[in-house]
């Protein structure tokens, strides 16, 4: 297999640290790009132009880190990140789209940050950071978001908050916040997370 991907994407974090925690690293050559600038496999691979794109011994390509997530799962019987049987599969499938929410509108942000500052919306960038700072609130009241594990949902969670101190420390998101971090402070002592860190 044949895995596409950045340094900062936090859906190819997210990809990478489940490569890494089903032990399959022996098994996906990684290709590194960067997606903004001339990445004609990836485009070939991709026709979004996205990272991360996961290319089969079939040919056939995977894209969207939930897909991936879910084939790579799929691949060795443990960890078993996606449980089978349910309610704990909707319970880690449901973490994962908190996780995956709050990075969606992290990225959101920082793509808009990135526009000269006329042309930047201020209504968007303060519902982006709303939706943040609710998910974070969310997930300051459960209990059990790092119980067990590790699964896709801790996974997905463990990548957006790195994301948050990567690309945006403003958002402060441990304070008021004791228990989650300290759950992510020790998941990210993960070798996976140690692994898989963000870098320019």
């Amino acid at each position: 297999m044949r895995l596409y991907y950045s340094q900062t994407s936090p859906y190819a974090r997210k990809i990478r640290v489940v490569i890494e925690e089903k032990g399959l690293a022996d098994q996906v050559n990684l290709d590194l790009c960067n997606p903004f600038k001339t990445a004609e496999e990836l485009r070939k691979a991709n026709p979004l132009g996205k990272v991360p794109a996961l290319v089969l011994p079939t040919g056939m390509v995977l894209y969207d880190s939930r897909v991936i997530a879910d084939y790579l799962d799929a691949q060795s019987p443990r960890p078993t990140l996606i449980p089978s049987k349910h309610p704990k599969r909707c319970e880690v499938l449901r973490q994962q789209a908190l996780g995956d929410g709050i990075t969606d509108a992290a990225v959101a942000m920082v793509m808009e940050t990135r526009r000269p500052a006329d042309q930047q919306s201020s209504h968007w960038k303060a519902r982006w950071h709303s939706a943040i700072v609710r998910a974070l609130d969310e997930l300051e009241t459960q209990t059990d978001v790092w119980d067990d594990g590790p699964d896709l949902g801790q996974i997905s969670i463990g990548c957006a908050l790195s994301y948050l101190d990567f690309r945006l420390p403003d958002v402060d998101w441990r304070q008021n916040r004791p228990r989650l971090a300290r759950g992510y402070a020790d998941f990210a002592r993960r070798p996976s997370m140690m692994a898989t860190r963000h870098e320019e």
